[in-house]
């Protein structure tokens, strides 16, 4: 006799209830194929996660209601545990539901509610105060949902009141060293509570987030007994010998026996082919997350095609790249406007790089709007000295073109901005910085050249050596670096991310090895530069701490550090 699990990351699509609970569908009569007795759903399942201020709407709240029931009522034979928004006496609850049979056999309400970062669950939900274990064909079962696992409890009442598996659903968000952080805590929690851990992840792209799946089963050992795939939809199974589980005294009074059909555990099931997922590299990780974070944005917001400014250099080789393989050459546009700044090599890189990649690239030459613009302004520039100002205008003529293409196509914009640039503000707005979506805005320059690099190793090279090995620049005046106005990249990112990821002092930044002036002017340039951030187009997170949600600076601000 065996207990045949099966967890079900799913790429939940936010507030598509119909989308959802077909797929769930879906994923269900996979399970039912598999021989499964159990099928596990991510946390917020069938309306999508995060739901932010959608819960509000008394008809989003009766739609999560609707196809709860309806799920129920296709769960023959098999026990489901799916999340769900509960209400309850004016209260809402991020919560999980345990079906079977079409019975609903009860609920657990998320007791951890996050509040940090990315998260505003207490500003939603309200938290469950309490906990039941259940009895599945003998296997006594206790739920928890995400934040619950990273904070230890009810695991320890669970086990203690003779759970011996703990079904956790999650919609945990991806970041670089996520996943290790995951398996520190899952294993730490099996061996310390003496259980099984079945933690069921989602999948896919929702706004700035990720969810990386993996989903992953540990047992009393913290032994890995299988793994999902990372960044894909998949149905994960493993049979349980309920006999292998420790043996615990049970409270009875946190008891709820479901009555499983003993033909549906006793049957004999074919045996299963378990494989072993592979370790991602570091540069691989992030390049999957951003192709399915930009593929999600794309789709889920209805559009079919992208186009973006094709310049040249490393930034919009990296993102063009990443837009071809998450929606297909077809389906990519690039856009070459020189001025008479630009240089021969950035002509040739950019049609180089549309050609490698196989995407249209349309050439508009933005010299003789230049040109009348400065016209149109001498009045009022008279006797001053051409600077910055001459420079962005020809910045906010390419996002013009640009944005003049998706209105007339339905093209969304992609911006080419890094997490460097846009820290410091080294960017343009209504310029450079205008578009619908901002891929690689909370990617460090010097990681964009090792992500090109991975990408270039996947194939024939598609980026030319020599965007690599020339010195980065915006083109806007003559012989212009961008170390002309900033530090080095090798220099700037690691003091960006102690700033703004590790949020050291000055004094403990420069103690670990850097100059004093160059990081004072660093945040100094990035303290100043919030309300460009504000006005930014959202882009995908892959570091712990991003621009946007999870870093929250007000715009008018006179605290200084020195």
């Amino acid at each position: 006799m065996i207990l045949r699990i099966a967890m079900a990351q799913i790429n939940s699509w936010l507030g598509d209830f119909k989308y959802n609970t077909d797929k769930i569908y879906n994923f269900i009569n996979k399970a039912k194929a598999a021989q499964c007795d159990i099928v596990i759903f991510p946390e917020l399942a069938i309306p999508g996660y995060p739901p932010e201020d959608l819960i509000y709407k008394k008809d989003f709240l009766r739609e999560n209601k609707h196809y709860l029931d309806l799920i129920r009522d296709f769960s023959k034979d098999i026990g489901v545990v799916v999340g769900f928004v509960e209400e309850e006496k004016g209260k809402i609850y991020n919560s999980a539901a345990f079906i079977y049979n079409r019975r609903l056999c009860g609920v657990y309400r998320k007791m951890h509610l996050p509040n940090y970062g990315v998260f505003d669950e207490k500003r939603y939900f309200s938290s469950g105060a309490d906990f039941k274990i259940y009895d599945f064909g003998g296997v006594k079962i206790g739920l928890d949902i995400c934040e619950d696992i990273w904070e230890g409890g009810p695991i320890p009442e669970q086990a203690k009141a003779g759970s011996s598996i703990i079904f956790a659903i999650n919609a945990s968000p991806f970041h670089q060293g996520k996943m290790d952080l995951r398996m520190d805590t899952l294993k730490e929690q099996a061996k310390e509570n003496k259980v099984y851990i079945a933690y069921t992840n989602l999948v896919g792209g929702q706004d700035e987030l990720i969810f990386d799946g993996r989903s992953i089963l540990i047992d009393t050992k913290g032994k890995t007994l299988v793994q999902g795939k990372a960044f894909a939809e998949d149905l994960c199974l493993y049979d349980i010998d309920p006999k292998s589980l420790p043996k615990k005294k049970v409270n009875h009074k946190k008891l709820v026996r479901i009555p499983v059909k003993r033909s549906v555990i006793e049957a004999v099931k074919e045996p299963l082919t378990i494989k072993e997922s592979a370790k991602l590299d570091p540069a691989e990780e992030i390049y999957k997350a951003l192709v399915l974070g930009l593929r999600d944005y794309v789709l889920k917001n209805s559009f079919k095609k992208v186009v973006l400014g094709l310049s040249g250099g490393i930034d919009s080789a990296l993102v063009s790249a990443l837009a071809m393989d998450a929606l297909g050459k077809e389906n990519v546009i690039g856009v070459f406007m020189p001025s008479q700044f630009t240089s021969g090599e950035s002509k040739e890189d950019a049609l180089a790089v549309a050609n490698n990649l196989g995407i249209n690239i349309h050439t508009i030459s933005i010299q003789d709007i230049f040109l009348k613009y400065l016209e149109g302004l001498a009045p009022q520039f008279q006797g001053t000295t051409r600077g910055i100002a001459e420079e962005n205008v020809q910045a906010r003529i390419r996002g013009n073109i640009l944005m003049a293409l998706s209105n007339k196509f339905g093209w969304l914009v992609l911006t080419t901005g890094n997490k460097s640039e846009i820290s410091v503000g080294y960017t343009t707005l209504y310029g450079d910085a205008a578009g619908g979506f901002a891929p690689i805005k909370d990617v460090p320059k010097t990681l964009v050249y090792e992500l090109a690099r991975y990408r270039n190793s996947l194939s024939r090279p598609i980026i030319p050596e020599r965007v690599f090995s020339k010195a980065p620049t915006a083109e806007l005046r003559e012989n212009q670096k961008d170390q002309d106005t900033l530090p080095p990249y090798e220099v700037l990112d690691p003091i960006l991310k102690a700033y703004i990821e590790d949020e050291k002092s000055l004094d403990k930044i420069v103690a670990s090895g850097f100059d004093r002036e160059v990081v004072k002017l660093t945040i100094e340039m990035v303290d100043k530069n919030e309300y460009k951030r504000r006005q930014s187009a959202p882009g995908i997170k892959i570091t712990p701490k991003a621009f946007g949600r999870d870093r929250r600076m007000p715009i008018t601000n006179r605290f200084k550090q020195f």
